[in-house]
């Protein structure tokens, strides 16, 4: 009979797979040397038979957090860990930093590293766990908090984020209340919840005016300089134009601003761009950058609270916090250019004046013939 009362022993785990004690043990502590068929089955009895460990992790004063980022190439990243560290400075708490080479999922031998560094706890940035990876971290008493989840998560995966929708909502409305209705979106990827959230903002404000959206003007890229700049000069070089671009992080919105000057188009007499994320840079740009605000460090510092809390035992009052986003307007964004004068109708062509025509000339009249006396008849 299978017990979920946390009662289960690893006696009874072990006899249920048929392996020794040491095995069972083993697959507990995170150990590598132990066949993955095994693991697997050894695992799945211990879910199975709801095993808990007896004993608690004493609270959590000192130590270390890994904070795992999918990838670590944009200033998003700096504010990411400007707000975690905020928060674990003062606990007298350090990072160890890693990266995922733009992977979503850790690889395989990450969870044994984890162990093997046995850290207070783990913050995933725009990445998050395998089902495998969340149990034996479970198992081990490593609390983790995921932030700005590339995927939805379960409710019970602690996670901190922002209204991804509503920011692209926000732009999108600040754009077509100035009066654009072409207006582009280059997204990040595809596969990213939040990319899919912010299209999905913009594609509501275009319902709400009333406005078509059209196909070929939606672009999912990676949130770097060089995708705003590849996609700002395939849209700004076409005969169609948009007047405005909403893009996905003022780094690619930076690459939307090199392509147009590029094409030798004024921002934002020209053309009008709306970044996201509101970096420091975004203020001190030549132009300086309207952009949509998600507060990233305090993203950041909100994470870091949640996952200290749950490494010291407490228990936290909401395991998914979103932040609310703030359109920030500043120089990138204006009306759109007037529209060219319209061409002439089809009518045919008024026709020139007539020349003045000069009076014909008017012969003199012919003197008068006297008539002849006609021949009498009586002659």
């Amino acid at each position: 009979m299978t017990k979920s009362d946390g009662s289960a022993t690893i006696a009874l785990i072990a006899s249920d797979v048929g392996v020794s004690v040491t095995t069972v043990s083993k697959v507990l502590n995170g150990r590598s040397d132990v066949a993955a068929r095994t693991r697997a089955l050894v695992e799945a009895s211990l879910q199975r038979h709801g095993y808990r460990r007896r004993s608690r992790r004493p609270p959590a004063v000192t130590g270390h957090v890994d904070l795992v980022f999918h990838e670590f190439d944009t200033a998003w990243c700096m504010e990411v860990i400007r707000g975690v560290e905020e928060v674990t400075s003062p606990a007298r708490v350090e990072l160890v930093i890693s990266q995922l080479g733009g992977r979503h999922r850790p690889p395989r031998h990450w969870a044994d590293d984890v162990l093997h560094r046995s850290p207070l706890g783990v913050l995933l940035v725009l990445c998050h766990p395998t089902e495998s990876q969340r149990r034996l971290l479970i198992r081990q008493r490593i609390p983790f908090v995921v932030l700005d989840s590339d995927s939805a998560t379960a409710a019970s995966v602690p996670t901190v984020g922002s209204n991804n929708f509503d920011g692209g909502l926000l732009a999108t409305r600040h754009l077509i209340d100035l009066g654009h209705r072409r207006i582009a979106v280059i997204s990040g990827p595809s596969d990213v919840l939040c990319s899919r959230a912010r299209v999905a903002g913009f594609r509501s404000a275009h319902d709400e005016a009333g406005l078509p959206l059209l196909p070929h003007l939606v672009r999912y890229g990676a949130f770097t300089g060089q995708a705003g700049y590849e996609h700002g000069m395939q849209l700004l070089a076409a005969p169609d134009r948009p007047t405005a671009v909403f893009a996905g992080s003022d780094t690619q919105a930076m690459g939307v601003i090199r392509a147009a000057r590029r094409l030798g188009l004024q921002v934002p007499a020209d053309v009008s761009i709306v970044g996201y994320d509101n970096v420091p840079m975004a203020a001190w740009a030549a132009t300086p950058l309207t952009t949509v605000d998600q507060h990233v460090a305090d993203m950041g510092g909100a994470a870091a609270r949640m996952l200290l809390d749950l490494a010291r035992g407490v228990d936290v009052p909401m395991t998914r916090v979103d932040l609310v986003t703030e359109l920030i307007v500043r120089e990138t964004t204006a009306p759109p250019p007037p529209l060219p004068a319209a061409a002439p109708s089809s009518a045919a062509p008024p026709q020139p004046p007539a020349p003045a025509l000069s009076p014909a000339p008017v012969s003199p009249s012919p003197p008068p013939v006297s008539p002849s006396p006609s021949p009498s008849p009586f002659a």
